[in-house]
């Protein structure tokens, strides 16, 4: 703990963003280049170094918070960097993406403003690969065992890269032309430059990672091939099967789902476009869902120039502080968040019926409309009360040219036969089924991320990637020695 008063003489600053008017002109990260880092130190000064961090028990990965603020606040990014890798294996990414429940969790965060950890964490991160801190670790010697592991997002890179590290000659096989799942084409570039993704990759492929793109298991190649021909698959395909949203008018031309809209805007960034087929330019966009998928999709169409963008969101304005009787610390509460997005939406005043910066809250869909030629024109919503019943009397019209549903996520999608090919046992939620050492009914066949757990966050994906690989190495070699940071019927606390 190098200043023991530094959480008392030393105010939370978080990484500044850039102006609004300048950021919506690019789609590069909404923060000021080079800005954090002169904060940094005094920020990992406000730590505590709690007796009891539960910032280690917010956190599914089990990060060494303290420690690494310590060393942060001293400047040894060296040994920071060796403490923040020795949990996570993506930090850049959650250190960008990531929610932050390790700051509901700060203890500071009980009568002041939690230490800015997420900022901490991304700080080290760059400043690793700045100084290179990070080279490839490719293994010793190699095992002679073979291990498949489906889908390339977060769970399937963390367990990639542990199983290769402990010496397994990994394949990792992804449907899309470039791995990275929704990192890559469903998180936009704003959030997250592309650039993070492709140095891992790069780290990933280094260390002897085998990348198999453009190859759909259970189209292109059966799963149940995979599974002869590799000593131990794991099944990491997230949760694509996107929630409906069952009203007249759905099937009206210009309704997407979030995940229908968001890839194309991304691979325009990616040079494969020159324009997106689903672009929001000049069109009243109303984006139904309030979570983070939405704010994305709102980020995104603010950037592609819609007329008007209006997020709804069917729960109520949250408040400001915490319920300390519904959600007591160190539990992540649900209070109103200014996103990036909505801030943006907000100060260019994207939708001027809105409560606050683009949303609607406590709104519901009711019907959908539209013109002679079967186009979606306007969207028919009511107000609800806390159980979601209508309150009469608060029906409105928005009009609606593009509609985006971000309702969230189901399960695995079952449509490319995976699961049927290799007989997987499901669970009621429509996830797979799998026992506590993550493997499924199926011998030599393990499951983990979201496609097993259900939609979930990047650092609980991660964290599911780096158990699953130490359940595979214990299962191929009889022991591990790798870091299991949580079982899979483990769940985010809660009140």
């Amino acid at each position: 703990m190098a200043d023991p008063k530094g959480f008392m003489t030393t105010p939370r600053q978080d990484w500044p963003r850039r102006p609004v008017e300048e950021r919506v002109r690019d789609w590069d990260e909404v923060y000021v280049p080079g800005a954090l880092l002169p904060i940094i130190s005094k920020q990992a000064d406000r730590c505590m170094d709690c007796g009891v961090p539960f910032c280690h028990h917010a956190c599914p990965l089990g990060n060494l918070i303290p420690e690494w603020n310590d060393l942060v606040s001293r400047e040894d990014w060296r040994a920071a960097s060796d403490r923040l890798h020795a949990t996570n294996n993506f930090p850049e990414f959650t250190g960008r993406l990531c929610p932050a429940p390790c700051e509901a969790g700060c203890v500071l965060a009980i009568n002041q403003p939690a230490v800015t950890i997420k900022n901490v964490e991304c700080a080290i991160a760059d400043r690793a690969w700045e100084e290179g801190f990070t080279p490839p670790r490719p293994p010793d010697r190699l095992s002679g065992r073979t291990v498949a592991v489906i889908g390339s997002g977060p769970t399937g890179l963390a367990a990639a890269q542990q199983l290769t590290r402990a010496g397994h000659t990994v394949a990792v096989y992804e449907r899309d032309d470039r791995p990275g799942g929704l990192m890559r084409y469903g998180i936009p570039a704003f959030k997250m430059e592309k650039r993070h993704l492709e140095r891992r990759l790069e780290q990933m492929r280094a260390e002897g990672t085998k990348f198999r793109t453009s190859t759909a298991v259970g189209r292109d190649v059966r799963a149940d091939e995979l599974r002869t021909r590799y000593d131990a698959v794991v099944v990491a395909t997230g949760a694509t099967a996107w929630r409906e949203l069952p009203v007249p008018g759905r099937e009206l031309a210009g309704i997407h789902q979030a995940m229908e809209y968001l890839p194309p805007a991304n691979r325009v960034g990616e040079g494969d476009l020159e324009r997106s087929p689903v672009s929001a330019a000049g069109r009243h966009v109303v984006i139904v869902g309030g979570g983070d998928t939405g704010a994305d999709c709102l980020g995104t169409a603010v950037r592609e120039g819609a007329a008007s963008v209006t997020q709804l969101d069917i729960y109520g304005l949250p408040g400001a502080a915490r319920d300390e009787d519904t959600e007591p610390w160190p539990t992540y509460p649900k209070i109103y968040r200014l996103s990036a997005a909505h801030e943006e939406a907000r100060d260019l005043g994207t939708a001027p019926s809105a409560d606050a910066d683009a949303r609607l809250f406590a709104a519901s869909t009711l019907r959908f409309t539209g013109d002679a030629d079967g186009r979606v024109r306007a969207l028919h919503l009511v107000e609800v009360d806390a159980l979601r019943r209508p309150l009469p009397g608060t029906e409105r019209t928005l009009p609606a040219e593009l509609v985006l549903l971000a309702l969230g996520f189901t399960g695995p999608d079952r449509h490319d036969g995976l699961i049927d090919q290799l007989g997987l046992a499901m669970d009621p939620r429509g996830t797979i089924a799998r026992d506590a050492g993550f493997a499924t009914n199926v011998p030599g066949v393990f499951a983990a991320g979201d496609a097993a757990r259900g939609q979930s966050l990047i650092v609980w994906a991660i964290a599911e990637g780096r158990a699953v690989a130490a359940a595979v190495d214990r299962h191929l070699t009889g022991g591990t020695r790798l870091h299991a940071p949580i079982g899979p019927y483990d769940r985010p606390m809660t009140a």
